[in-house]
């Protein structure tokens, strides 16, 4: 998937997620966001699984899971920023490219 793609996803996922929200405004928007704190629960659920952590449990997860509850967290933080701002590709390269050169300073090869 081109990046031009995941960019329309995110743009489609917010409007079908706009027509069935059951809150608006600022309750809708927080929710929103907090979306993400349940979807990184669900992270560390899936490596809690994968690594047998949980003895009632034993490994109830694979590192599949954990990619995929990864994935997750992922969508659900461009969603929210896209609900926040209709430029979120440029809000999130520009910040991504801060956090870049801060790392990595002006040449980011290794």
């Amino acid at each position: 998937m081109a990046d031009d793609d995941v960019w329309e996803s995110i743009d489609r996922l917010c409007t079908w997620l706009d027509a069935h929200r059951t809150h608006g405004g600022q309750e809708g928007l927080l929710l929103r966001i907090l979306k993400l704190s349940e979807e990184v629960g669900e992270v560390a659920e899936a490596v809690i699984g994968a690594t047998g952590q949980n003895p009632r449990k034993g490994a109830d997860h694979t590192w599949d899971d954990v990619r995929s509850e990864l994935c997750d967290v992922v969508i659900t933080a461009l969603v929210a920023l896209r609900t926040l701002t209709p430029d979120a590709r440029e809000v999130f390269m520009g910040h991504l490219a801060g956090v870049t050169e801060r790392s990595l300073g002006a040449d980011p090869t290794p």
